[in-house]
């Protein structure tokens, strides 16, 4: 069994399609359909449904791709720590993050750069759900998302901040002179907001039912940056998270207005598999980690605004 026809199969399955998987892979479909076929003689086991198209796989087949997932990773961690022990880490570190951390990122990925000159990062913007997928099938090595998914299994968890959420309003709107407002004084405003598939959202809609209030923005988007293009003109206001400051900052004609209510929104923070062997570019981005200080320096930002 060679590595390479594990590496087809974690194809095949993720493309669900032989030409596809094909070309992922850089070599032609009959190679590919026949390294698959050799895997499965030499496991003496069905591991592909196969009819006029890919039909998924067999019983024996998941479990051949759960294995898969683990050998290949396996291999990388190899590789990985070799390369570290010549001296210089090399590789990539597959990075998953939740859309509304994506703002933040640079603050550990630049470090991280930094810190290791010849590594690199693949960031990819995803759902906590997707994350947990990544993280299980070893399509990731680390995540950026909220502490608190209880969908996630067999992580440790890295606290790196906690969500605040403010008011971003025109200085010459109805709260734009207020030192702070209300929920429910918020949900009164023509708002953007995300949509409410995102997880950020639904945590603000408690808040303002919290308040006894329910937000019906005219606008709603599912990326921050989307939200954000609606912004400048002086027209909509938003509720955001303090750590979408660090990118976006404030637009001209706006203002921080502080929100009466909890201090803290939920935590976001790293996680990476509890699996041994570990990742060694998951544990480099952890030690990049416990030196940003992420939080102190958004607080730090958040007062900025605030005082200006």
């Amino acid at each position: 069994m060679l590595l390479r026809q594990l590496e087809y199969l974690v194809a095949l399955a993720r493309e669900r399609h032989f030409a596809r998987a094909a070309a992922a892979c850089y070599v032609s479909q009959p190679s590919l359909s026949a390294a698959i076929r050799r895997l499965e003689s030499e496991l003496n086991v069905p591991i592909v449904r196969r009819g006029r198209r890919y039909e998924g796989l067999t019983p024996e087949g998941e479990v051949v791709l759960a294995w898969a997932h683990r050998m290949l990773a396996e291999q990388d961690a190899l590789r990985q720590e070799l390369s570290a022990l010549r001296g210089g880490l090399t590789g990539t570190l597959r990075l998953g993050v939740v859309p509304t951390a994506l703002p933040v990122a640079s603050l550990l990925t630049t470090p991280f750069c930094d810190r290791h000159p010849h590594a690199g990062v693949a960031l990819e913007s995803l759902s906590s759900s997707d994350i947990g997928h990544g993280l299980a099938e070893f399509e990731l090595d680390a995540a950026m998302t909220y502490l608190d998914d209880d969908t996630l299994r067999q992580v440790r968890r890295f606290p790196l901040y906690e969500e605040r959420y403010v008011l971003l309003t025109p200085v010459d709107g109805p709260l734009g002179t207020c030192e702070t407002a209300r929920w429910s004084q918020a949900a009164a405003l023509p708002l953007c907001l995300l949509s409410p598939r995102m997880r950020n959202r639904r945590i603000i809609d408690e808040c303002f039912a919290a308040d006894e209030a329910t937000a019906t923005p005219a606008i709603e988007s599912d990326s921050v940056a989307g939200l954000y293009a609606h912004l400048p003109g002086g027209r909509w206001s938003s509720v955001i998270s303090h750590a979408w400051l660090h990118m976006f900052g404030v637009p001209e004609g706006m203002r921080v207005v502080p929100l009466e209510g909890p201090a803290h929104g939920p935590r976001v923070g790293l996680v990476v598999l509890r699996s041994e062997p570990q990742s060694v570019v998951a544990e480099a981005l952890l030690k990049v980690a416990r030196d940003a200080g992420l939080r102190d320096a958004l607080d730090e930002l958040l007062r900025t605004y605030l005082l200006g």
